[in-house]
């Protein structure tokens, strides 16, 4: 069943399946068709997100278990809403504790029955690790561990032995005990006393004879020999392309669709895995094949589950159409609509700002190229021998390529991986796949830019790369493995570098800094935006559209005052010049050179995440003291986050722990010096800001797609990147807001002038999402299609206008709102552009079936061809107008649909 509106909730132990329970009538009344829940499987004890899975086959207790979970079903059927499920088919929890299939590949290694389901080298390079699991577990390196006693030999209640790391039991391989097999619990303990030399080293003997080597965390990077999610070597990649392990991991989630319970799936991070076409073809066949069927006038119909990938697009990519699944996630969609509330300008201007500031001139390829490859050949070292192994085995078999080198193919891969500008290919050895021109193109535009920096003795190395990610056949089993490991390589490569690097090393403007997002298109034109939301409504109406995740960097209303700066850049250069001054009279003061730590790109960067993330209640911080520190302690989070994230100064492995003591200085500093220039801006750029958030929430609800909302953003969210913006939803504050709003009738408008001068306390933003899902609802046969026509604004302030038509023939609707109107805002106190300031400002519309428009949002009725923006943005700053004729009050129906 395809959701009019999903909400995302992050379930854990604090929040379970009952506590969503709770809110099933708060999400029907606005509008909510499906809750789209986080991982429900078993995952590590006190997981916040689910991701890291121990159990795919059972769901989790913490949770409230099978029988919360199809209570939470039933209860959801009963208001009227469906569930989707977030499900992880690349990697689980490795580990030993409450992963049993990983603890059993630990006790019988590749004997395992589990062995086949995880993508384990049982050959490395290493041969201290033919045959063995790496387990980087230590917090020490490993003599330390052992002369320390972190390694200890220990018996459970059932005289069973393992080996203690410090609180983890490492299961011990049948028949290893040895000469200790005699002994009783008590003597082979004191045998293995890890504070005597004899007992280490008997220890230490016992530990090799198992199918593991325990190592320290740091020897992860160089040597790791099984696959992981990006640099997180708690997780272990699965071999879901393997049938066995697809049925197994799927078991639960076909039994769940089987049963009528969930209505669809989101697939976690699709690019991980070796071939995501495969795996989603399948995958849809699978829940095609259990869905239950639905009675209707004309037989029996199949309930087409839902199925949306995770998976980011670059510039010009497009999701492949024979995948058959609905769309993604919504990141694509999430920053084009930031896109197109920026001003192109203003942040060119910016651009030039930071250059001079900090140094570095952002957004360029070569900056790219250089973060890509030093990930590659630094952080993800052990991915990158892996696929260079790969390519070296593949070498073997074709004669063409005896003579290359294991080093010359290193050097051609870290170029390759350096130069990709997507997230992956999707080639394959067993069929052509309609997405393959496309992938031969990034690959030879990337083969080109990588030869220009290779050593002519490399070409050939390169050459090969390119042949075997292009023609590998499936009668050549190891250019087969090598085409999936390179392109399994090439997801973290470009999440790290970008994502998590390049995002935090750029401080040109934090609301383009966002998943899913081109550091090179950081604006677009209202024309090229919807181009590309009529492009993805013909390959996929059904995709989610999401404005905020639990993985964005900054809270969607954070993101949105930030846009504004891209409008006031001289602005914005004033305000940081007098917080420099500030700062510097306050370093001399004290004895400190100006010049010291967090250095001038942190110091950019601090200023807008206060000033985005500035509370609107908190208008003095000199008297409200507590909510200042509250806030406080959340920039102080998130700074040490992002130096970290950057590796300018320290990383996770290695922090730089002076610097970040002297970055917590400098916002102490603040706190004294310059909070209350801080709030004063904030507080300036807080009303074009809203504007632009109640224009994103329009654009998310009226474009082709599936709006997807993130919990608790219904009203104002000025939450940074998580954990922030994972915290705990005022439940109750949100109904009293939404109940104190809405009208007593669906039948009537909300207040819109009463909302519009309480604006701060974000019921605007709640009501207004009410209201269009309502419209959608309502209007079905309107906002069901994919159709979108864009519209003309013509006038003074005809750049400041979005307009498009949706629907067709008789079922249209019209969409105009506002954007880039900081200029327009001059001394207002509410987020909509006074009528008088439209001037001429209009829209040429197609006639109105039946008669005249009507907009549905305020029951203010409005003739035709051609509106004047003075008129119908006199509430708001958005309006979708459906005919008079099709029933036109908020919350009555269509009698046409």
């Amino acid at each position: 069943m395809i959701p009019r509106a999903t909400l995302r909730l992050q379930l854990h132990r604090g929040f379970t399946f009952s506590d969503a329970r709770a809110q099933l009538d708060y999400y029907a009344a606005l509008g909510i068709s499906h809750l789209y829940l986080s991982p429900i499987f078993c995952a590590r004890p006190g997981s916040m997100h689910g991701y890291d899975v121990t159990d795919v086959q059972r769901i989790n207790p913490e949770l409230g278990g099978p029988a919360g979970f199809r209570a939470l079903a039933h209860a959801a059927r009963a208001h009227g809403l469906g569930l989707i499920l977030d499900i992880v088919p690349n990697h689980m929890a490795a580990c030993p504790v409450h992963n049993a299939w990983w603890r059993d590949v630990l006790r019988h290694g590749r004997h395992s029955a589990y062995a086949s389901f995880f993508d384990i080298d049982w050959q490395p390079p290493e041969p201290a690790l033919h045959g063995k699991v790496l387990l980087p577990i230590l917090a020490r390196p490993y003599p330390q561990a052992l002369r320390h006693g972190t390694l200890r030999l220990v018996h459970d209640e059932a005289v069973r032995p393992a080996v203690m790391c410090g609180e983890v039991p490492l299961p011990l391989a049948d028949d290893s005990l040895g000469i200790l097999e005699p002994l009783s619990p008590a003597a082979r303990e004191a045998a293995c006393d890890p504070r005597t030399r004899a007992g280490r080293n008997a220890l230490h003997a016992l530990l090799e004879r198992q199918h593991y080597r325990v190592a320290w965390w740091r020897t992860a990077r160089d040597m790791l020999n099984w696959r992981r999610f990006f640099e997180v070597s708690e997780l272990v990649g699965v071999c879901v392309e393997r049938e066995a392990v697809f049925e197994a991991t799927h078991a639960l989630v076909l039994s769940l669709m089987r049963q009528g319970l969930i209505d669809g799936v989101r697939v976690d991070h699709v690019d991980g895995l070796a071939d995501p076409a495969g795996y989603c073809r399948r995958l849809r066949a699978r829940l095609d094949a259990v869905a239950p069927r639905a009675q209707s006038g004309t037989g029996s119909d199949v309930m087409r589950p839902w199925i949306v990938v995770e998976k980011i697009l670059a510039e010009d990519e497009h999701l492949p159409a024979d995948w058959q699944v609905d769309g993604t996630t919504g990141y694509d969609a999430m920053s084009e609509i930031g896109a197109v509330l920026h001003d192109a300008h203003g942040i060119e201007r910016l651009r030039d700002m930071w250059a001079s500031r900090s140094g570095t001139r952002p957004g360029g390829t070569a900056q790219i190229v250089a973060t890509r490859h030093a990930l590659v050949t630094e952080a993800l070292v052990t991915e990158w021998r892996r696929a260079t192994r790969a390519l070296e085995h593949a070498a073997r078999e074709d004669p063409r390529a005896r003579d290359l080198t294991g080093p010359a193919l290193a050097r051609a891969v870290a170029e390759l991986l350096a130069q990709m500008q997507v997230y992956r290919t999707y080639f394959t050895a067993r069929s052509a796949s309609r997405g393959r021109c496309a992938d031969r193109r990034r690959l030879r535009q990337a083969a080109v830019a990588a030869r220009t920096r290779l050593r002519r003795d490399d070409w050939a190395a390169l050459a090969f790369i390119v042949r075997v990610l292009q023609e590998a056949r499936p009668d050549q089993p190891a250019a087969c493995a090598a085409q999936a490991r390179l392109q399994q390589t090439m997801p973290p490569v470009s999440a790290k570098a970008i994502e998590d690097t390049l995002f935090y090393r750029d401080g040109t403007l934090l609301s383009r800094n966002e998943v899913g997002t081109s550091p090179c298109a950081p604006a677009l034109s209202p024309d090229v935006f919807l181009a590309r939301a009529q492009a993805r409504a013909r390959r996929f109406p059904h995709a989610m559209l999401a404005t905020a995740t639990h993985d964005h960097k900054r809270g969607e209303d954070t993101r949105m005052r930030l846009a504004v700066i891209s409008e006031l850049p001289q602005l914005w250069r004033s305000h940081v010049a007098r917080l420099e001054g500030r700062r510097s009279v306050q370093a001399d003061s004290i004895g400190r050179m100006a010049g010291e730590a967090p250095d001038e790109a942190d110091r950019l960067m601090l200023y807008q995440a206060l000033v985005g993330a500035w509370p609107l209640e908190l208008a003095d911080p000199t008297l409200q003291t507590d909510a200042r520190d509250a806030f406080l302690a959340r920039i102080r989070a998130w700074q040490r986050k992002a130096i970290r994230e950057a590796g300018r100064h320290g990383d996770w492995s290695h922090p730089d722990l002076a610097y970040e003591a002297s970055a917590d200085a400098c916002l102490n500093a603040l706190q004294d010096s310059g909070l209350d220039h801080i709030a004063a801006l904030a507080q300036r750029l807080s009303v074009a800001g809203a504007l632009n958030s109640l224009t994103q929430t329009w654009l998310q609800h009226c474009l082709p797609g599936v709006p997807d909302r993130y919990q608790g953003t219904e009203t104002w969210d000025f939450t940074l990147v998580d954990p922030d913006n994972r915290g705990a939803v005022d439940y109750d504050q949100l109904r009293i807001q939404f109940h104190s709003a809405a009208p007593a009738e669906q039948s009537i408008a909300p207040d819109w002038a009463r909302l519009q001068a309480g604006w701060r306390d974000g019921r605007i933003k709640q009501q207004l999402i009410r209201t269009l899902l309502e419209m959608r609802r309502t209007h079905a046969a309107i906002f069901d299609t994919r159709a979108l026509q864009p519209l003309e604004a013509d006038g003074a302030h005809a750049a400041r206008v979005l307009a498009f038509v949706r629907g067709h023939g008789q079922h249209l609707a019209i969409a105009i709102g506002t954007r880039l109107a900081a200029s327009l805002l001059e001394d207002c106190m509410q987020p909509c552009v006074p009528a008088r300031r439209w001037e001429d400002t209009c829209v040429a519309v197609p006639p109105a079936p039946g008669g005249a428009w009507v907009d549905y949002l305020t029951g203010t009725h409005h003739p035709g061809p051609t509106l004047l923006l003075s008129a119908v943005l006199a509430d708001l700053p958005v309006a979708v107008l459906v005919p008079a004729s099709a029933g036109t009050e908020p919350g009555m129906p269509d009698t046409r649909t």
